[in-house]
Protein backbone atom coordinates (compact mmCIF):
# COMPACT_ATOMS: atom_id res chain seq x y z
CA UNK A 1 0.00 0.00 0.00
CA UNK A 2 1.67 3.45 -0.56
CA UNK A 3 2.10 5.94 2.15
CA UNK A 4 -0.24 8.95 2.80
CA UNK A 5 0.13 11.75 1.33
CA UNK A 6 0.86 14.23 3.93
CA UNK A 7 -0.23 17.48 2.53
CA UNK A 8 0.07 19.20 6.16
CA UNK A 9 3.94 18.89 5.49
CA UNK A 10 3.52 21.69 2.27
CA UNK A 11 1.27 23.40 4.08
CA UNK A 12 0.24 23.35 7.34
CA UNK A 13 -2.95 26.11 6.62
CA UNK A 14 -4.49 23.24 4.71
CA UNK A 15 -8.07 22.94 6.68
CA UNK A 16 -9.39 20.12 4.33
CA UNK A 17 -8.43 18.13 1.01
CA UNK A 18 -11.07 15.39 -1.18
CA UNK A 19 -9.12 11.92 -0.40
CA UNK A 20 -10.21 8.14 -1.22
CA UNK A 21 -10.50 5.30 1.97
CA UNK A 22 -7.40 3.25 0.93
CA UNK A 23 -7.75 0.64 4.09
CA UNK A 24 -9.93 0.22 7.23
CA UNK A 25 -8.78 -1.42 10.64
CA UNK A 26 -10.48 -1.72 14.26
CA UNK A 27 -11.56 2.04 14.74
CA UNK A 28 -9.40 3.60 12.55
CA UNK A 29 -9.12 4.53 8.77
CA UNK A 30 -6.51 5.29 6.26
CA UNK A 31 -6.52 7.31 3.31
CA UNK A 32 -4.34 8.37 0.20
CA UNK A 33 -3.89 11.81 1.26
CA UNK A 34 -4.62 13.79 4.57
CA UNK A 35 -4.79 17.05 5.84
CA UNK A 36 -4.54 15.49 10.00
CA UNK A 37 -1.67 15.32 11.87
CA UNK A 38 -1.10 12.60 13.82
CA UNK A 39 0.30 12.61 17.05
CA UNK A 40 3.86 12.81 17.21
CA UNK A 41 6.75 15.23 18.77
CA UNK A 42 4.69 16.29 21.82
CA UNK A 43 2.04 17.58 19.31
CA UNK A 44 -1.15 16.15 19.63
CA UNK A 45 -2.89 14.95 16.98
CA UNK A 46 -6.13 16.61 14.45
CA UNK A 47 -9.44 15.81 15.43
CA UNK A 48 -12.29 16.48 12.78
CA UNK A 49 -14.46 15.37 10.42
CA UNK A 50 -14.60 12.92 7.30
CA UNK A 51 -17.52 13.88 4.89
CA UNK A 52 -18.26 11.26 2.58
CA UNK A 53 -20.09 11.52 -0.39
CA UNK A 54 -23.49 11.07 0.45
CA UNK A 55 -23.47 13.72 2.49
CA UNK A 56 -22.68 11.94 5.71
CA UNK A 57 -19.96 12.94 8.56
CA UNK A 58 -17.95 10.84 10.73
CA UNK A 59 -16.11 12.35 13.68
CA UNK A 60 -12.44 11.87 13.72
CA UNK A 61 -11.65 11.44 16.82
CA UNK A 62 -7.43 11.35 17.23
CA UNK A 63 -4.91 10.92 14.75
CA UNK A 64 -2.04 8.66 14.92
CA UNK A 65 0.82 7.38 13.22
CA UNK A 66 0.72 3.99 11.38
CA UNK A 67 3.16 1.41 11.28
CA UNK A 68 4.38 2.74 7.58
CA UNK A 69 6.66 5.80 8.58
CA UNK A 70 3.93 7.57 6.10
CA UNK A 71 0.99 5.95 7.23
CA UNK A 72 -1.57 7.99 9.36
CA UNK A 73 -4.47 6.31 11.18
CA UNK A 74 -8.23 8.56 11.09
CA UNK A 75 -9.62 7.08 14.65
CA UNK A 76 -13.15 6.63 14.03
CA UNK A 77 -16.41 5.01 15.79
CA UNK A 78 -15.83 1.26 14.65
CA UNK A 79 -19.21 1.38 13.44
CA UNK A 80 -18.99 4.07 10.96
CA UNK A 81 -20.04 3.08 7.59
CA UNK A 82 -17.16 3.83 5.47
CA UNK A 83 -15.42 1.18 3.14
CA UNK A 84 -11.84 1.06 0.28
CA UNK A 85 -12.61 2.86 -2.65
CA UNK A 86 -14.76 5.40 -0.70
CA UNK A 87 -14.31 9.13 -1.54
CA UNK A 88 -14.33 11.48 1.14
CA UNK A 89 -13.33 15.26 2.50
CA UNK A 90 -11.30 15.48 5.47
CA UNK A 91 -11.43 18.67 7.75
CA UNK A 92 -9.40 19.44 10.63
CA UNK A 93 -10.87 21.36 13.99
CA UNK A 94 -8.82 24.22 12.30
CA UNK A 95 -9.44 26.92 15.58
CA UNK A 96 -7.80 23.62 17.48
CA UNK A 97 -4.75 22.94 15.35
CA UNK A 98 -4.05 26.45 14.65
CA UNK A 99 -3.83 26.53 18.43
CA UNK A 100 -1.32 23.85 18.46
CA UNK A 101 0.81 25.71 15.33
CA UNK A 102 1.09 28.75 17.48
CA UNK A 103 2.20 27.31 20.70
CA UNK A 104 4.67 24.44 18.85
CA UNK A 105 6.51 27.75 17.26
CA UNK A 106 6.75 29.06 20.41
CA UNK A 107 8.15 26.39 22.11
CA UNK A 108 10.88 26.68 19.36
CA UNK A 109 11.56 30.07 20.40
CA UNK A 110 11.69 28.94 24.04
CA UNK A 111 14.65 26.86 23.42
CA UNK A 112 16.43 29.85 21.83
CA UNK A 113 15.69 31.81 24.99
CA UNK A 114 17.04 29.15 27.58
CA UNK A 115 20.07 28.01 25.58
CA UNK A 116 20.28 24.44 27.02
CA UNK A 117 19.73 20.99 25.80
CA UNK A 118 16.01 19.71 26.38
CA UNK A 119 14.58 16.73 27.78
CA UNK A 120 11.58 16.75 27.36
CA UNK A 121 8.14 18.70 25.80
CA UNK A 122 4.40 18.43 25.46
CA UNK A 123 1.92 21.16 24.54
CA UNK A 124 -2.21 21.39 23.75
CA UNK A 125 -4.51 23.85 22.44
CA UNK A 126 -4.00 25.98 25.72
CA UNK A 127 -0.43 25.35 27.05
CA UNK A 128 2.80 24.26 26.50
CA UNK A 129 5.80 23.07 28.13
CA UNK A 130 9.49 22.11 27.46
CA UNK A 131 12.04 20.93 30.37
CA UNK A 132 15.57 21.95 29.99
CA UNK A 133 18.86 20.24 31.39
CA UNK A 134 20.05 23.52 33.44
CA UNK A 135 21.25 24.13 36.61
CA UNK A 136 21.27 27.87 36.74
CA UNK A 137 18.00 29.38 37.94
CA UNK A 138 15.33 30.58 35.50
CA UNK A 139 13.80 34.18 36.26
CA UNK A 140 10.03 33.92 34.82
CA UNK A 141 9.90 37.69 33.82
CA UNK A 142 13.05 37.32 32.11
CA UNK A 143 11.74 34.64 29.95
CA UNK A 144 8.59 35.93 29.51
CA UNK A 145 9.81 39.15 28.33
CA UNK A 146 12.41 37.87 26.37
CA UNK A 147 10.05 35.28 24.35
CA UNK A 148 7.52 38.18 23.91
CA UNK A 149 10.48 40.22 22.13
CA UNK A 150 10.80 37.27 19.59
CA UNK A 151 7.61 36.96 18.44
CA UNK A 152 7.17 40.49 18.45
CA UNK A 153 9.53 41.39 15.85
CA UNK A 154 7.99 38.86 13.48
CA UNK A 155 10.13 36.36 12.24
CA UNK A 156 9.43 34.64 8.84
CA UNK A 157 9.56 30.50 9.88
CA UNK A 158 9.66 27.87 7.33
CA UNK A 159 10.29 23.97 7.06
CA UNK A 160 12.95 22.49 4.39
CA UNK A 161 14.64 19.44 4.28
CA UNK A 162 18.50 18.64 5.69
CA UNK A 163 20.37 15.13 4.72
CA UNK A 164 21.40 12.31 6.96
CA UNK A 165 24.88 12.99 6.68
CA UNK A 166 24.32 16.69 7.02
CA UNK A 167 22.32 16.56 9.99
CA UNK A 168 25.17 13.81 11.72
CA UNK A 169 28.09 16.64 10.66
CA UNK A 170 26.10 19.14 13.08
CA UNK A 171 25.12 17.37 16.35
CA UNK A 172 24.35 21.11 17.83
CA UNK A 173 21.06 20.88 15.86
CA UNK A 174 19.19 18.58 17.56
CA UNK A 175 18.55 20.03 20.90
CA UNK A 176 16.53 17.24 22.36
CA UNK A 177 18.51 14.54 25.08
CA UNK A 178 15.82 11.50 24.98
CA UNK A 179 14.56 11.66 21.49
CA UNK A 180 16.74 11.45 18.52
CA UNK A 181 14.95 13.04 14.66
CA UNK A 182 14.01 9.97 12.26
CA UNK A 183 17.01 8.76 10.41
CA UNK A 184 17.42 6.61 7.82
CA UNK A 185 14.87 7.73 5.04
CA UNK A 186 17.64 10.20 3.75
CA UNK A 187 16.56 13.38 4.83
CA UNK A 188 14.91 14.87 7.76
CA UNK A 189 13.20 17.89 8.26
CA UNK A 190 14.07 21.02 9.91
CA UNK A 191 11.96 23.93 10.85
CA UNK A 192 13.73 27.55 10.81
CA UNK A 193 13.00 30.45 12.52
CA UNK A 194 15.03 33.01 10.93
CA UNK A 195 17.76 34.19 12.48
CA UNK A 196 16.91 32.65 15.97
CA UNK A 197 16.61 28.76 16.12
CA UNK A 198 17.06 25.80 13.52
CA UNK A 199 16.56 22.72 14.40
CA UNK A 200 14.63 19.29 13.23
CA UNK A 201 10.99 18.66 13.85
CA UNK A 202 7.85 17.39 11.90
CA UNK A 203 5.20 19.34 13.46
CA UNK A 204 3.02 22.14 12.00
CA UNK A 205 4.26 25.59 12.56
CA UNK A 206 3.36 29.28 11.73
CA UNK A 207 4.52 31.07 9.04
CA UNK A 208 5.76 34.01 11.38
CA UNK A 209 6.53 34.28 14.92
CA UNK A 210 4.09 37.52 15.23
CA UNK A 211 1.36 34.92 14.83
CA UNK A 212 1.44 33.44 18.17
CA UNK A 213 0.48 36.44 20.23
CA UNK A 214 1.31 37.28 23.53
CA UNK A 215 2.69 34.68 25.73
CA UNK A 216 2.94 34.49 29.88
CA UNK A 217 5.26 32.34 31.70
CA UNK A 218 3.02 30.37 34.06
CA UNK A 219 5.75 28.71 36.26
CA UNK A 220 9.42 27.74 36.27
CA UNK A 221 9.34 24.25 38.77
CA UNK A 222 12.16 22.07 39.78
CA UNK A 223 11.87 18.68 38.55
CA UNK A 224 15.19 17.45 39.46
CA UNK A 225 19.07 18.89 39.80
CA UNK A 226 19.58 19.52 36.96
CA UNK A 227 15.82 19.42 35.00
CA UNK A 228 13.81 23.02 35.02
CA UNK A 229 10.19 23.14 33.64
CA UNK A 230 8.88 25.96 31.87
CA UNK A 231 5.66 26.27 31.43
CA UNK A 232 3.68 28.62 29.22
CA UNK A 233 0.43 29.47 28.33
CA UNK A 234 -1.31 32.23 25.55
CA UNK A 235 -1.98 35.68 26.60
CA UNK A 236 -5.58 35.58 26.00
CA UNK A 237 -5.76 33.06 28.69
CA UNK A 238 -4.64 34.89 31.34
Amino acid sequence: MPPTELLFRADPYARSCEATVSALEDGAVRLDRTVFYPTGGGQPGDTGVLRADDGSEIAVHDTRKGEGTDDVLHLIDPDSALAPGRRVVAEIDWERRYRHMRMHTCLHLLSAVVDAPVTGGQLTAEKGRLDFDVDARLEKAAVQDALNALIARDFPVAARWISDEALAAQPELVRTMRVKPPSGQGQVRLIDVEGIDLQPCGGTHVARTGEIGPIIVRKIESKGRQNRRVSLAFGEQA
